[in-house]
Order: C-alpha cells, then sequence, then structure tokens
C-alpha cells in the first residue's frame, strides 16, 4: 500500500516514547505519505507542534479533549489560538468535543470548553476534529448550532448519526474498529458515508485493528482499516486509500 493518510494519530503520547523517533524516520516505507497528529492538552499541542517541524509529511492541530476540561486554566484558548496561528503546519483545531463515557467529568465545563474552540475554528477559518463519545444528542445538537467545516473522527455512531453528520457537510473518520467481531455497527454506519467523506485514521496508539488488536497501534497498520472499509464499499483498496488521501488533503488544505 501506498499514499497512505493517517488522519488521526498521537505520536506525543508515552507510548512512543521507547522508539518515537526511529518509528517515524520509517513510516513513509510502510506507505504512508500523511500524518495529522490530533493533540489533547496545550502542552501537548507544543510537542506536536515540534513533531511537525521535524517530520516533513505530519501536520497537527491545536485543541483541547473533553478529559482536559477540569484541568484547563482560564486564557487557553488564547494559547490555542496563538498556536494555530504561529505554525503553518497547524491545519485544524482538535481534537475537541465531548465524552460522557466517564463518571466525575463536568458536562458542562465540557460543552463550554467544545463550544469555544467551535467558535475559536469559524473565527479562524479551520476544521476541527471532533471526539464525541456516549455524548450523541449534545454533540448533534452544537454541530448544527455551529456548522463547522471538520471531522467527527473515530465515528462510534448509528447510521442515522452518520447520515445527520453528512448533511453538515462533515466528514467521518473510521478506526480499527472496523476489523473486530463487534464492528456491524460501524459496518452499518461506513455503508452510508459517501466515499467523498470518508477518512481514514488509526487514533495510534489506540485501536490497533485485528490482528494487532490489544497491541500498540501505528500508521503502518491503517492497511487492515482501510481493507475492511473497501470490502464494505465494493472497491481495491488501494482505491479506496487513494480517495481517503485526496479527502484528508481537501479538509486538511494540504
Amino acid at each position: 500500500m501506498n499514499n497512505i493518510f493517517d488522519t488521526h494519530a498521537h505520536y506525543a503520547d508515552r507510548a512512543f516514547d521507547s522508539d518515537r523517533n526511529e518509528l517515524l524516520e520509517k513510516l513513509p516505507e510502510t506507505g504512508v505519505k500523511y500524518i495529522m497528529l490530533a493533540s489533547s492538552s496545550v502542552d501537548d499541542t507544543e510537542e506536536n507542534v515540534a513533531l511537525t517541524e521535524k517530520y516533513c509529511y505530519i501536520y497537527a492541530a491545536s485543541g483541547v479533549h473533553p478529559e482536559s476540561a477540569e484541568e484547563t486554566q482560564e486564557g487557553y484558548l488564547d494559547i490555542v489560538r496563538n498556536t494555530a496561528l504561529k505554525s503553518s503546519k497547524v491545519k485544524a483545531i482538535g481534537e475537541i468535543g465531548l465524552d460522557y463515557h466517564y463518571e466525575g467529568y463536568s458536562r458542562e465545563k465540557q460543552i463550554k470548553l467544545f463550544e469555544e474552540q467551535l467558535v475559536l475554528a469559524k473565527e479562524l477559518d479551520m476544521p476541527v476534529i471532533v471526539h464525541s463519545r456516549d455524548a450523541c444528542e449534545d454533540t448533534l445538537e452544537l454541530l448544527k448550532k455551529h456548522k463547522p467545516q471538520g471531522v467527527l473522527h473515530c465515528f462510534s455512531g448509528s447510521a442515522e448519526t452518520a447520515r445527520e453528520i453528512i448533511k453538515l457537510g462533515m466528514y467521518i473518520g473510521f478506526t480499527g474498529v472496523l476489523t473486530f467481531k463487534n464492528a456491524k455497527k460501524a459496518l452499518k454506519a461506513l455503508a452510508e458515508v459517501p466515499m467523498d467523506r470518508l477518512l481514514l485514521e488509526t487514533d495510534c496508539p489506540y485501536m490497533a485493528p485485528v490482528p494487532f488488536r490489544g497491541k500498540r497501534c501505528d500508521s503502518s497498520m491503517i492497511e487492515y482499516t482501510a481493507a475492511a472499509a473497501a470490502e464494505i464499499k465494493g472497491i481495491d483498496v488501494q482505491e479506496l486509500i487513494d480517495i481517503t488521501c485526496e479527502n484528508g488533503k481537501r479538509l486538511f488544505r494540504i
């Protein structure tokens, strides 16, 4: 495989501390042409931007993840804005959104953080990378209100929700979940996504596809996700990779 665009990765994660540079130097040899690094916090964003400066094929997003809402300080939005403006390799605001999966996180704080960053993305004319977990109703409400450009990443919703996202003009990203035995819901959603709105991602180091499930994921494994998607779409795997690469380039203006 070649021409791979991993549209959502976390190479600043501790899971890559032992071999990060060695891995990132070799990934282009496996067919990986572009990588978009999603940020989780202000500190994470700075590390991601540093990686974009070191590797020409890597780009980044600037933003704060909903799970960081509790620890995010006043003034964070200025940092997110300034980081997005100072580097030409920053192509999106994200990952931002809502995550109601775990107890103990204030939904009010998450919604405030999400909405502030949606407004910022509009101000900067940048796409957003949206995280939504067990928060479909509130996520859709805010997306319909602000109508951003962007992608709902690591899609875990229903086919009906996928149709709503597509109506908003957004993209939908799928991970190695497509290869799991319990992937029926994801595969049904994938069937609803037009080819020009489909993105591939790893969300590495998480979501490793079969046959690597449970192990550390990296961008070279995306071909397994592509194969699962190509089967549903009834096209050649390389053709699907080529199309999703062009989709990612168009969304992130690369």
